[in-house]
C-alpha cells in the first residue's frame, strides 16, 4: 500500500516554492525582527537573514562537525557549508529532503526519518546537534538524551524554538512544548546550560506578518477559487460545504478570527535561545 502523504509536507514545498517565487528566499524559519527592521513581507528575505546570523553567530569556535535536525529546505545547512562546516542533516520529510538535497548539494548528506528513530553508527559523532525550530516536534526525554549520545565530549546542543508559557487561557497557536517541563527535564539531562536567551519580542511579528499574507493574498485566493467552484457545481458544493460543515467552521475560526498575533504569541508562548554543552568528564 502506498504511504499516504502529509498535507503539511506539501504545504511546506508549496510554501517554499512561493516564498522564493516572491521574495528570492530560500528559508522556511522566522525572521528576526530587530527595531530597525519594519515588519513587512518585503523585509522577509532580511529578517531570515537576520535569524541565521544570529544562530551562526552563537556557534562555538571548536565547532566543525554539524548535526542539522529538522533542515528543512537546507537554507541554513548550505550557509553552515559555504563557511567551512562538515554538516549533515535530519529530515522526516521526504519532499523538502528533495529540496535541502537539491540547494545544498550532494556533499550534504541526509538521514531520513523522525530523530529519535534514525540510527547512526558509533563512530559518527558530531560537535554540535541544532534545532531550528525542529524541536517542537522531538520527544523531550528521548530526543535530547539521544542528542547528547551523538555528541563528542564537551560538545554542543543549541536549540532555537518556542515554548508554551504556563498562562491562563486557551491559546490560539499551537505548537511547542511546556517552557517549564522542558526545564525540568533538561535539568536531568546533564546538559550544562550555557546561555538562554528570550528573543520572544524578535520573533512575534512574524505572526502579524503571515496574518497580513494569509488576509491580502491566501484568503482572497481561496474565496476566488471557492465561488467558482460554487458556481460551477452548486449541489455538490453544498453537499461538500455540508459534510465538512464542523471543519470549515474550526479552520476559519482559527485561521480567519485574528487572534494568531504577535501579541497572543507573546502572551501565550516565549522563544529561546539554548546553548548547552556536554560535560568533558
Amino acid at each position: 500500500m502506498t504511504a499516504k502523504i502529509d498535507s503539511r509536507e506539501v504545504g511546506l514545498v508549496a510554501g517554499h516554492n512561493l516564498l522564493h517565487f516572491f521574495l528570492g528566499t530560500r528559508d522556511l524559519h522566522y525572521g528576526f525582527w530587530q527595531k530597525d527592521l519594519d515588519v513587512c513581507v518585503q523585509n522577509l528575505p532580511e529578517a531570515q537573514r537576520r535569524y541565521s546570523n544570529f544562530l551562526l553567530s552563537h556557534i562555538p569556535g571548536s565547532v566543525n562537525r554539524i548535526l542539522d535536525v529538522g533542515c528543512g529546505a537546507g537554507g541554513l545547512a548550505r550557509e553552515l557549508m559555504t563557511r567551512g562546516y562538515h554538516v549533515e542533516g535530519v529530515s522526516p520529510n521526504p519532499l523538502l529532503s528533495e529540496v535541502a538535497q537539491q540547494l545544498a548539494g550532494d556533499d550534504f548528506k541526509i538521514h531520513h526519518g523522525l530523530f529519535e528513530d534514525v540510527s547512526f553508527s558509533a563512530d559518527e559523532k558530531f560537535d554540535l546537534v541544532m534545532f531550528s525550530e525542529s524541536f517542537q516536534y522531538i520527544n523531550l526525554h528521548k530526543g535530547l538524551e539521544y542528542a547528547r549520545r551523538l555528541l563528542n565530549r564537551g560538545g554542543f546542543v543549541l536549540i532555537s524554538d518556542f515554548f508554551k508559557k504556563d498562562v491562563a487561557g486557551r491559546s490560539p497557536i499551537g505548537g511547542g512544548h511546556s517552557f517549564d517541563k522542558f526545564m525540568s527535564v533538561l535539568q536531568e539531562s546533564g546538559l550544562e546550560i550555557l546561555e538562554n536567551k528570550d528573543i520572544t519580542p524578535e520573533t512575534a511579528p512574524n505572526f502579524d506578518l503571515a496574518n497580513q499574507m494569509e488576509r491580502e493574498l491566501l484568503f482572497p485566493i481561496i474565496d476566488l477559487a471557492g465561488y467558482a467552484f460554487e458556481q460551477n457545481y452548486p449541489w455538490l458544493a453544498k453537499v461538500l460545504r455540508w459534510k465538512y460543515r464542523k471543519k470549515i467552521s474550526k479552520l476559519s475560526k482559527k485561521y480567519r478570527g485574528g487572534e494568531r498575533n504577535a501579541e497572543n504569541f507573546e502572551r501565550f508562548k516565549c522563544y529561546r535561545f539554548l546553548l548547552l554543552r556536554n560535560p568533558e568528564h
